[in-house]
């Protein structure tokens, strides 16, 4: 009994350490992704200001944008601001939920 209970924590164990591994893995991702598309007006990172005047801060947005459902969203249809500045672009799902991942990680 005492050596199915070991199994049983050790498999519990190697499950939970596997999805952080895969959560952790999402975040680094997101974050390669905002430092890649964003990080040219938008200050991507917990700290500093945005190299682009007008452009918010990610923590600001995630502040702004709680919701992380209505920003996939909108991240699903391409952000389109309407001026010439911010491109318009358009995010595969693995793509939104790794951003996603790391924006999570910007909440105060």
């Amino acid at each position: 009994m005492r050596a199915i209970k070991y199994v049983v924590a050790v498999v519990v164990m190697l499950t939970a350490s596997q999805a952080w591994a895969a959560e952790d893995e999402d975040v680094t991702k997101g974050r390669q992704l905002a430092e890649r598309l964003c990080s040219r007006c938008h200050a991507v990172g917990p700290q500093g200001d945005s190299p682009f005047e007008p452009a918010p801060p990610f923590r600001a947005l995630v502040e702004k944008w709680p919701d992380t459902e209505v920003l996939a969203e909108a991240l699903a249809e391409g952000i389109n601001v309407g001026h010439p500045a911010m491109p318009e672009f358009v995010l595969q799902p693995h793509e939104i939920g790794d951003l996603l991942s790391y924006l999570e990680t910007l909440k105060k």
